[in-house]
């Protein structure tokens, strides 16, 4: 493998310079090259290739340690994927990628290698819903601390719903936004299960491997009620952007898993607006609303 320059040619890669237009992000993309110098020797790492492309918070790139294949993650903090690690040390592999090594310091996950690493939305043979399903079964384990509440990151949903739509134009009909306060109100009122979830699993965050046929990987966890476990999926239009491909996944994986289907479908609405305005996909999402609200 070919090994990356972190002297002053350094350059990271193109998905990363949205970070430029934060303080906080334009300080970690300058201590970047320092970090994966720090990493690379507190991991032992041989070689490291060329970073991974897509990521648009981590730095990621393939490595070798002691002639075994591995990947190297530098991570952009922030709220919700703080616990990335711990959530990936939860599951141990059971459905999701090994984590290797650690260092909280360095922001620095060692993770082991998916091959072929082919993205589950790129793969047109496989049945989709049936790999996340099999996977939800895996994942959907009781947890609790350190990892955040799904109310309280509801909360936060909520508290910033409508100035969010305003700051963004209103770029949407307020019936939507209303629909979203309502559901995620509602919800949140209820006690349920505490199961370890992923609000952001979808076809781009499941790759192809040997060990086992998928693993899930970057986790964005929270724990709480299970049925908000399909928010992520239903609203992946990697896997169809229509009315009945929106509610197929819903129904299905519902159905299969045992789940509430109006909870999902409530906590979909929710979560799905909450994420759209400050989101290149925001159209989609509003779409894949109107569906789910009929």
């Amino acid at each position: 493998m070919a090994e990356p320059s972190c002297g002053p040619s350094f350059r990271a890669p193109e998905a990363l310079t949205w970070l430029n237009t934060s303080e906080a992000g334009r300080a970690w993309l300058e201590a970047l090259p320092g970090l994966l110098d720090a990493a690379r020797s507190r991991f032992g790492l041989d070689t490291l290739g060329t970073p991974f492309s897509g990521g648009n918070v981590s730095y990621v790139v393939p490595a070798v340690r002691q002639g075994r294949d591995v990947v190297l993650k530098l991570r952009f903090i922030d709220r919700t994927s703080r616990h990335e690690p711990e959530a990936l040390a939860f599951w141990n592999g059971n459905g999701a990628i090994h984590l290797l090594d650690h260092a909280p310091d360095l922001g620095a996950l060692l993770l082991e290698r998916c091959r072929p690493g082919r993205f589950l939305a790129d793969d047109p043979d496989a049945d989709h819903l049936g790999v996340l399903g099999d996977l939800l079964r895996k994942l959907l384990v009781p947890a609790g601390e350190p990892f955040g509440s799904l109310k309280a990151e509801a909360a936060i949903w909520l508290d910033t719903l409508y100035s969010d739509w305003r700051a963004a134009g209103k770029p949407c009909e307020q019936r939507l936004v209303d629909a979203a306060a309502a559901s995620l109100t509602d919800l949140s009122a209820d006690e349920t299960e505490q199961i370890l979830l992923n609000q952001d699993l979808h076809g781009h965050n499941v790759l192809s491997a040997d060990r086992l046929p998928w693993l899930m990987i970057d986790p964005k966890p929270l724990v709480g009620d299970p049925a908000f476990c399909l928010s992520p999926v239903v609203r992946s239009f990697e896997f169809g952007h229509s009315r009945q491909a929106a509610l197929y996944r819903l129904d299905r994986l519902s159905a299969e898993l045992g789940l509430d289907r109006e909870r999902a479908r409530l906590w979909t609405i929710g979560q799905t607006m909450s994420w759209s305005f400050d989101s290149p996909f925001g159209a989609r999402h509003f779409d894949t609303a109107r569906w789910l609200l009929g």
